[in-house]
């Protein structure tokens, strides 16, 4: 916004004469961005009295309340168009409803676009309905923006491309995606923008397949994706682990199209850590002329990922001596850092330290932090004060951490009272029902255990299916539990037994929970899908090379064993990224030091 003049200059200034110099000026003023200055003018022009504001100058006035976001003065704006008879103007209904879409009055937009529809006409244009649908940002305001989609057919302006785009974002912004992804796939033409506006619509809303189809669509287009494209590819490709892809975009990055891009170059760092490639995560964060505080967020969090939690306290601590303030999201990082690494007193320090020294009081994810580096060290009780004294209600994610710590240490009493509040704030979350049905079968309570097999049936819950994937040559194979359909199945499962029969050899078997075996026959339970990967990388990678392996859900203790005796057989680095953590196998042992 450009800056005011000085109130002063109005009054040096003629009084004008007539309603055409009134709005003159105050159109002048709001294209300069001088909104305050309009205003005042406007003002003037009621002290006036002669003459009064026409349909022409309204617009101007409501365009300044609307980026100064002044929803009150707005309001009574209004009530000067009614007095005036000016609210059928479609220049003036217009921008009453993009003033009011602006800040964020929707349900006010929506009822004057309802009870005032625009008539169709050469007064209706793109400009007209560019600005209608930019407040739109929240899920129930797709309802206003879809009512403005149909007019926007209507009046035949659907193929026009800003208008379309326009529409595309707002949809995206109200994770609407499969509207978006339809007026996406019906436009006639499109450009960047819209390539941009997709792209990020599903990687915002956590949907990273369909972005790196996008991606690959545009590059068999031809089309160069910009910065704000490759952010959304990069975002994915840390969701997904595809190193391979992610490799591709740091390449056309370094080749230097685009220079030196600060949030290309985060992105980098965020992609390479959780990918598994923390050297290189680390390097492009050294090489860093600049470095923010999503930078130093990003390295610190990879490294805590990767167990690595020393050298995420390290970096902290630099962090900190730079000048750098930090804020609540660098604070999840380092406590997540410390419980993964167990640096349990390490972590409680810097929780005391977030209101005593910076002033930021701990919301629900630093207090979940907490709550898992306490469980986890087998502190429990504290855990559970801890959960008992926060200043702000705990939500499911505070007492499912205080269930996996109970699961951890097979405080089945502590967990039935934690699983009983975290049900009452996500009853749909599956992961906890199977949690406490794992922990009544190793306490050996299958009373407990068919009374949570009745919740999960009343509830119509059903288990995620396991699923692993790992990149080769370009492609992600993905493997589900007891999968056959690969076309490499045979071989895979005859490597299994290999390894098998070479792992029982160090007592895998003996050392497996005998229940979870019988289970897993009983329910027809298949081979896990991180075995599944092993066996195919091993298969299809020369000896030395690194296996990486992404997991959707927590590895479970025996596949954890299994992999570990499997590095110390076959002599190979694995590198496992479940649900909550990094875990590298080698030699018979795992970096997570059983913290997982």
């Amino acid at each position: 916004m450009k800056k005011a003049r000085p109130l002063c200059s109005l009054h040096c200034t003629n009084t004008p004469s007539t309603t055409n110099s009134w709005t003159t000026q105050l159109r002048d003023l709001a294209k300069q961005g001088d909104y305050h200055q309009a205003l005042l003018l406007y003002r003037r022009l009621l002290r006036s009295g002669d003459p009064s504001p026409a349909a022409f100058t309204f617009p101007f006035a409501l365009k300044s309340c609307a980026a100064l976001s002044l929803p009150l003065l707005g309001a009574q704006l209004h009530s000067h168009v009614v007095r005036a008879g000016s609210q059928s103007d479609p220049f003036v209904l217009t921008a009453l409803i993009s003033m009011y879409c602006k800040c964020r009055f929707i349900d006010n937009a929506r009822k004057l676009f309802d009870e005032n529809p625009l008539e169709v006409g050469v007064l209706v244009n793109d400009v007209t309905i560019l600005g209608l649908v930019p407040g739109c940002t929240v899920p129930k305001d797709r309802y206003f923006g879809m009512s403005v989609h149909g007019f926007v057919v209507k009046c035949g302006l659907d193929t026009d491309l800003s208008v379309a785009n326009c529409l595309l974002t707002m949809y995206v912004r109200c994770g609407s995606i499969e509207l978006a992804r339809n007026l996406f796939y019906d436009m006639p033409e499109r450009g960047l923008i819209t390539w941009n506006a997709m792209i990020s619509g599903y990687a915002q809303n956590g949907l990273a397949t369909p972005v790196l189809e996008l991606y690959h669509e545009m590059e068999s287009l031809g089309i160069c994706p910009d910065p704000v494209a490759l952010v959304g590819v990069l975002s994915s490709c840390a969701n997904l682990g595809a190193r391979k892809v992610g490799l591709k975009v740091e390449q056309q990055i370094e080749s230097g199209r685009f220079g030196y891009n600060l949030f290309l170059k985060n992105a980098l760092i965020n992609m390479n850590a959780r990918c598994g490639n923390l050297a290189r995560a680390r390097s492009i964060f050294d090489e860093m002329p600049e470095k923010t505080l999503v930078s130093w967020t990003a390295i610190i969090g990879g490294y805590g990922m990767h167990g690595q939690g020393e050298i995420a306290v390290e970096l902290f601590d630099e962090m900190i001596k730079t000048g750098i303030k930090p804020d609540g999201a660098v604070f999840v990082s380092i406590l997540s850092a410390c419980s993964h690494a167990g640096l349990t007193d390490k972590g409680l320090g810097y929780f005391s330290l977030m209101e005593s020294d910076y002033g930021l009081q701990p919301g629900l994810e630093h207090h979940s932090c907490v709550v898992d580096l306490l469980g986890r060290a087998g502190r429990l009780a504290e855990a559970h004060g801890l959960i008992e004294s926060m200043p702000v209600e705990p939500d499911g994610v505070v007492w499912g951490a205080l269930l996996g710590a109970c699961k951890i240490h097979r405080n089945v009493n502590l967990a039935e009272l934690a699983f009983n509040r975290v049900i009452k704030f996500e009853p749909w979350n599956i992961g906890f029902y199977v949690l406490m049905s794992n922990m009544y079968t190793e306490a050996k309570d299958m009373e407990g255990v068919r009374r949570v097999r009745v919740m999960m049936r009343e509830r119509k819950l059903k288990k995620d299916p396991g699923c692993s994937y790992v990149e080769y040559k370009g492609r992600t194979h993905l493997f589900m539990v007891g999968d056959r359909s690969h076309p490499q199945t045979e071989e895979m499962y005859r490597m299994l037994n290999r390894l098998e029969g070479l792992v029982n050899e160090l007592g895998w078997y003996e050392k497996t929970d005998p229940d979870r075996r019988t289970e897993e026959l009983v329910n027809g339970m298949g081979v896990h899908s991180e075995r599944l990967a092993i066996a195919f990388g091993l298969l299809n990678t020369g000896l030395g090379r690194e296996i990486l392996v992404i997991k959707n859900l927590r590895i479970c203790g025996d596949c954890h064993l299994f992999i570990k005796l499997v590095s110390k057989v076959v002599d190979r680095q694995f590198v496992i990224r479940d649900a909550t953590r990094f875990h590298h196998f080698k030699d018979g042992a795992c970096s997570c030091n059983e913290f997982w």
